[in-house]
């Protein structure tokens, strides 16, 4: 353990520009949330009536939890953005150590560090004090921000402490996937898939319903969190299974740490076919980025059948609620309900797609700063041919895993109304309408690498804005200018599709992409 500490103020000073961004983003949005939900329910009727809608929706109960206490005010607080919150922290735990502790050994970083006085175990403490520290920080100030707008003491510990535990959990998670492989990328695709695993079993254990298997929201972190029932029993109880958990998956990474050599991975990497497809910047290309292509169309394919098969539920809480049914047929009834529904569900969608299109255009970066772009470019193969190549998994790609989306959603929707043939193409051209809003998010990547290549990641600060202001905006009762800076506010929502802005969008991306191509042509490489 020698050296712990000095590696730990290394890792603040390198991140002292990112941590402070999740922690004022997490505990901001805590306060926003109990503002706006404060305004909007003020009165224990509205709460009732709320409570009883939320826990009689499938398609509510799968994407937010159950409301377990609509009595209080940090009841709808926990419900509405418990989920959300454990998500996030899970996210930054795991970048954190991943960036401390893989990232480091694959730059060479680790071994020179290692020929010092640090002991073997110092690098992989110093990430985990560093992402479990922060997370241990988010809480607290989100309790201290809960308790400042006057809510129970034991229940806002209770929420704070919960979405710590998610990423403590997940920083033991990134801590074992750091151990598997050489490559950072596969280490984040691999806690980043566990951790939608744990976000798909708890969806589908809080839609199962009282027959069904709910058990399935206990093999999920983020399930945790909502069975600690913060503001309502307060089972801080459940808060040792994270403990346990983090205790586990650490202790197991530190011990295939000294089983192992710096530089490699528990698993050997699998060598390429002697013979490919690689003698062209485009072959190369998909080499490097099928595998997460594959993955996740997967994923999302997966995610939108879960949506599609919850959709039913929202016409048939029409008909178990009369008074909602009241309220419903003014608005068009329960199909306008439904409608409503997949565009809100479509809207998530293309903003999980954007991800995935951000990470494409950051390959370019990753391959620039590894030295191994260089190399390739100092053949007769051009800046914009290289560019291009990756970028085109970003364009094209985002259509595919958006296609595999809609696909999920229309087939199972459509196996369950007995109407394949008419539900199939509207969900999957729904989910092809958030397209070109991905591209604009595409777009700004690609110009921030390739004018401002030591800002790219703000890239993934634009991705987290996006799915903020558009999920939440309404919510918060942001100004309407504030909404609109995310691109996805400006796709017309299902079904009422209309080319207009979409073409807007397109043009817009467009300009981003030429922008970000002309100045890397114009700049020096990494040196």
């Amino acid at each position: 353990m020698i050296g712990t500490l000095p590696l730990v103020r290394l890792a603040l000073r390198r991140d002292r520009v990112l941590l402070p961004v999740w922690v004022l983003f997490l505990v901001g949005v805590t306060y926003s949330t109990t503002t706006a939900l404060e305004e909007l329910y003020g009165s224990a009727q509205s709460r009732a009536q709320l409570g009883v809608t939320a826990n009689a929706n499938s398609a509510f109960l799968a994407m937010l939890g159950p409301l377990h206490d609509w009595s209080s005010l940090g009841g709808l607080v926990v419900w509405r953005w418990g989920v959300f919150s454990g998500l996030f922290i899970a996210i930054m735990a795991l970048l954190v150590v991943t960036r401390h502790t893989r990232a480091e050994e694959e730059a060479g970083r680790t071994e020179l560090i290692s020929a010092a006085v640090v002991g073997r175990h110092a690098p992989l403490a110093a990430a985990v004090v560093v992402a479990g520290g922060t997370s241990l920080l988010i809480g607290v100030l989100q309790a201290v921000v809960l308790i400042g707008k006057d809510l129970d003491a034991a229940g806002s510990f209770a929420f704070g402490l919960s979405t710590a535990s998610v990423g403590l959990v997940f920083t033991g998670v990134s801590a074992f996937t750091a151990q598997l492989s050489e490559n950072s990328r596969v280490s984040n695709a691999l806690a980043g898939g566990f951790l939608g695993l744990t976000y798909l079993f708890r969806a589908a254990g809080d839609a199962a319903g009282e027959s069904g298997p709910q058990w399935l929201t206990w093999l999920s972190p983020i399930g945790w969190t909502e069975q600690v029932r913060s503001f309502g029993d307060n089972r801080f109880w459940v808060l040792g299974i994270a403990l346990a958990a983090f205790a586990a998956l650490v202790g197991v990474s530190a011990y295939v740490v000294t089983r192992r050599d710096v530089g490699l991975g528990l698993f050997a990497t699998r060598l390429g076919r002697p013979e490919g497809t690689i003698g062209t910047p485009l072959g190369l290309a998909w080499r490097l980025q099928k595998g997460s292509l594959i993955g996740w169309s997967v994923a999302l394919f997966v995610v939108g059948v879960i949506y599609g098969s919850v959709a039913q539920a929202v016409g048939q809480m029409v008909q178990d609620n009369p008074t909602l049914g009241q309220i419903v047929q003014q608005i068009g009834g329960a199909d306008a309900m439904v409608d409503a529904f997949f565009g809100t569900v479509t809207q998530l969608l293309g903003l999980i797609s954007a991800i995935y299109l951000v990470q494409a255009v950051l390959r370019l970066r990753s391959e620039e700063t590894s030295f191994r772009a260089e190399p390739l470019l100092a053949t007769p193969v051009s800046r914009w041919g290289w560019a291009a190549s990756h970028a085109v998994f970003a364009l094209v790609g985002g259509a595919v895993v958006l296609a595999f989306a809609g696909l999920g959603l229309g087939l199972v929707y459509g196996l369950q109304i007995g109407d394949v043939g008419g539900e199939l193409p509207k969900l999957l051209g729904a989910a092809l309408v958030q397209l070109p809003a991905a591209w604009v998010v595409a777009g700004v990547a690609l110009l921030l690498f390739g004018v401002f290549p030591q800002f790219t990641g703000v890239s993934w600060a634009v991705v987290s804005a996006s799915l903020v202001i558009t999920l939440l905006g309404p919510a918060l009762r942001l100004d309407r200018w504030v909404i609109d800076v995310s691109p996805f506010s400006h796709v017309p929502k299902y079904p009422d599709v209309t080319f207009g802005p979409l073409a807007w969008l397109t043009a817009v991306a467009v300009v981003l992409l030429v922008a970000g191509f002309a100045g890397f042509r114009r700049r020096d490489l990494t040196t």
